[in-house]
């Protein structure tokens, strides 16, 4: 038999232990790079939360996150402070909210299948003229937007707020959920039409069940922008018991008197929450939904 021969190991023992002594190292750095970036980005944020403990002698004489002296007078000031309870506002804002998620879900889901799925005359157009609105500035809208609303009869109500969305005003999310149908094989819907469905079941029955991430990052996003809205509903809305919370909270600084910085901080603390907490319950889905929104999956 003819004998094999066998090419002789070579180890490089110095690289290798100096690699496995530089990468503990390597992390423990990039650990600590990334722990005083998230400190520096949170440290406005925890130190609005500290000030909403405080007096008001104390709020802007100490950068200390942690009140020497708690109190929650500021939590009952803002409260109640307005003529109109704060929780009023509260309902306002999550009334408006839903309504926006629930419109944008419903017809940008929609005009994202007939793109994807549907064909008709003029498709490529149309979908370009929706991206084309993605360009365009809210601002350059705004007074032939106010002039229909005001002819309607819709100010100083939350239809301006609301009823535009049910018609897929949104471009962003329209596109967004087309990149993600594209990635939905055509040969369910090809099995669905062989078993007697027709574009809307299909629709229903199968697109819907499989878009889950990207609605659930519709439906964040949606709720985010319209929480944290102070743009539109300063312009529509002229009745303080119809104000969202973010108007709220503007009421609480007099450019000509006295300013309750406190309760100011304490209703924003209190007006972030809901935006935490929806971010903690649906972090997977919303990682998920961008992580595969354009990508063959």
């Amino acid at each position: 038999m003819t004998d094999v021969v066998r090419a002789p190991a070579i180890a490089f023992p110095a690289a290798a232990s100096r690699a496995d002594i530089g990468s503990p190292w390597r992390r423990a750095f990039a650990y600590a790079l990334l722990l005083a970036v998230t400190f520096v980005l949170l440290y406005p944020l925890l130190w609005m939360v500290a000030s909403s403990l405080r007096p008001d002698s104390e709020i802007f004489h100490s950068t200390s996150l942690i009140p020497q002296a708690p109190t929650f007078d500021a939590y009952r000031r803002g409260w109640n402070g307005l003529s109109v309870g704060f929780s009023q506002l509260f309902l306002n804002s999550l009334l408006i909210s839903v309504l926006v998620v629930a419109g944008n879900l419903l017809s940008c889901a929609m005009a994202a299948y007939a793109f994807t799925r549907l064909r008709f005359r003029g498709r490529g157009f149309w979908f370009a003229m929706m991206l084309g609105t993605l360009m365009l500035p809210q601002h350059a809208v705004l007074i032939p937007q106010y002039i229909m609303f005001l002819k309607l009869g819709w100010v100083n109500t939350i239809l301006p707020l609301t009823i535009p969305k049910f018609l897929a005003v949104d471009a962003f999310f329209v596109f967004l959920m087309v990149q993600f149908f594209r990635g939905i094989p055509r040969e369910l819907d090809e099995a669905a039409v062989m078993d007697g469905c027709g574009p809307l079941r299909i629709f229903l029955k199968v697109i819907l069940p499989l878009s889950t991430p990207v609605l659930a990052t519709a439906a964040v996003f949606s709720f985010i922008w319209t929480w944290d809205d102070f743009f539109a509903p300063l312009i529509y809305l002229n009745d303080i018991e119809k104000y969202t919370a973010q108007l709220g909270l503007r009421t609480f600084v007099d450019s000509a008197g006295q300013s309750d910085w406190g309760a100011l901080f304490a209703m924003s603390t209190l007006t972030v929450l809901p935006i935490f907490i929806l971010f903690l319950m649906f972090q997977r889905l919303l990682i998920e939904g961008i992580a595969t929104t354009g990508m063959k999956r």
